[in-house]
């Protein structure tokens, strides 16, 4: 049972779903001291009897609180609230002298934004603590990166993604675009190739400006359910070095790469003398089964693999890492010393120290449980729509529609605060279909439930009236 002075009150008339007034009530019991420090919370089954509604509501009610890092689980012993600061009181003001009312702020429904869990900047914070304990880094770090670091990025990939490398293979990086940059100018330097970047379309806009910024060409290749079309990468130039792609989560349209298509691609980079750029963004974020082999794996003399911390711990740590064959990776590093561009100690120490505490575990896991439930809740709620493409991965979902037809739900719900990108944002040549793109990472629960019905509202004025 509940302490004897906090009562619940379900309403089902409540235009709020159980499961998000059961979280309200507790979060509030917490903050107004209701519910003190390290309370043990009935069982989900006993809550469930007590309040008279489905166990599965008091369980999503739970996870969400776990995840927002309002209670502690303990295995075998259930769920005890944290101990967090409480909540700023306003002063009441009389209404002369309140502000005019603010204009409600938008929802923006964008892919590729995380949510952090509040562990993880607990983490983060002890992590930092650690680097604070050590003298300031004296001398220019290597090239490459901490060995120690590229020692536990290599344990990391082993365990997560089944990619079997060395620490001489590795070289840290601030991010994906980074990793590219890195990769280009390695290739750059052969006088025999054309300086062309084949490039899925749609795809990520920010790889094709790198490579325009560079001074290469941009080859589009189409994708479709599977990902990039491997046969249509025949129409590019003939010397072609380097293809890009996101085979685990192609992005934007959220395809799954099989792992006939991934042999067919690195058998085309074998017979093209060419490399793979594979950007294994958001593989963190599995739902169902689990990941496909990397293409690295498949072909670590051909492929160049980039990873991030950008969906995990957030896109201002600028960290990431990429894996090469290694006269790829001792032309980086040359090029890197040459020029200063090194990668900062006190910040790899700090990630260094997540994943030996497993930190970044834990992080990943409270992330991978909170996406889970919303990856599941957008394909329920827009799957008698139409085609709905990267279910069960990642932090976006994208329904396939015609273009008019995407444009006008984009429309409808951006004039009811709600902004809903289209595939056409990362298109740069005409596509066959175009789509509406739901990216659910960085919202709240209610906003998510509001932006999904005001979608579903414009998919059936568009698509059913």
């Amino acid at each position: 049972m509940l302490p004897i002075s906090l009562s619940i009150t379900i309403d089902r008339a409540d235009s709020r779903t159980l499961p998000v007034q059961l979280a309200d009530r507790i979060r509030s019991a917490i903050d107004d001291g209701e519910l003190q420090p390290d309370s043990r919370l009935p069982s989900t089954r006993a809550l469930s009897v007590d309040l008279g509604i489905a166990r599965a509501v008091v369980e999503k009610a739970y996870e969400q609180l776990v995840a927002e890092g309002w209670l502690d689980p303990r295995r075998g012993s259930g769920n005890y609230v944290r101990r967090i600061p409480r909540a700023g009181r306003s002063v009441a003001v009389s209404p002369s002298a309140q502000a005019p009312p603010r204009t409600p702020p938008r929802i923006s429904l964008r892919p590729g934004i995380p949510w952090t869990p509040p562990s993880a900047s607990d983490a983060w914070k002890r992590a930092w603590r650690d680097v604070g304990s050590t003298p300031p880094p004296a001398d220019y770090p290597d090239s490459a990166g901490t060995l120690e670091l590229r020692t536990r990025v290599a344990e990391l990939l082993r365990r997560a993604r089944g990619l079997h490398t060395t620490p001489a293979s590795i070289v840290i990086t601030t991010g994906s675009i980074h990793g590219l940059d890195l990769a280009l100018g390695a290739l750059s330097v052969a006088e025999s190739i054309e300086h062309v970047l084949a490039l899925e379309n749609p795809g990520y806009k920010s790889a094709a400006a790198l490579a325009t910024h560079r001074g290469w060409s941009v080859h589009d290749v189409s994708v479709d359910g599977a990902g990039l079309i491997v046969e249509q990468l025949g129409s590019a130039p003939p010397r072609t070095p380097a293809v890009y792609v996101t085979p685990s989560h192609q992005y934007p349209t959220g395809a799954f790469m099989p792992i006939g298509r991934r042999r067919a691609l690195a058998d085309w980079a074998r017979d093209n003398d060419s490399m793979i750029i594979e950007d294994d963004y958001d593989s963190e974020f599995r739902y169902g089964a689990a990941p496909l082999p990397t293409v690295a794996e498949l072909a670590p003399d051909r492929t160049v693999y980039l990873g991030t911390v950008s969906k995990t711990l957030g896109a201002g740590i600028r960290l990431g890492w990429m894996v090469a064959p290694r006269s790829m990776v001792d032309r980086i590093s040359a090029t890197r010393r040459a020029i200063g561009d090194l990668p900062s100690v006190p910040v790899q120490q700090a990630m260094t120290s997540m994943l030996r505490d497993g930190e970044w575990d834990r992080a990943v896991r409270t992330a991978r449980r909170l996406y889970r439930t919303r990856d599941r809740m957008v394909a329920a709620a827009l799957a008698r729509f139409g085609e709905l493409r990267g279910v069960g991965a990642g932090l976006h979902t994208v329904l396939v529609l015609d273009s008019d037809a995407a444009r006008a739900v984009a429309t409808s719900c951006a004039t009811k605060g709600v902004d809903v990108p289209t595939l056409e944002h990362s298109t740069r040549s005409p596509t066959a279909r175009g789509g509406i793109v739901v990216g659910y990472g960085s919202v709240t629960d209610d906003e998510l439930d509001y932006a999904i019905s005001i979608l579903v509202e414009a998919l059936e004025a568009a698509l059913l009236s």
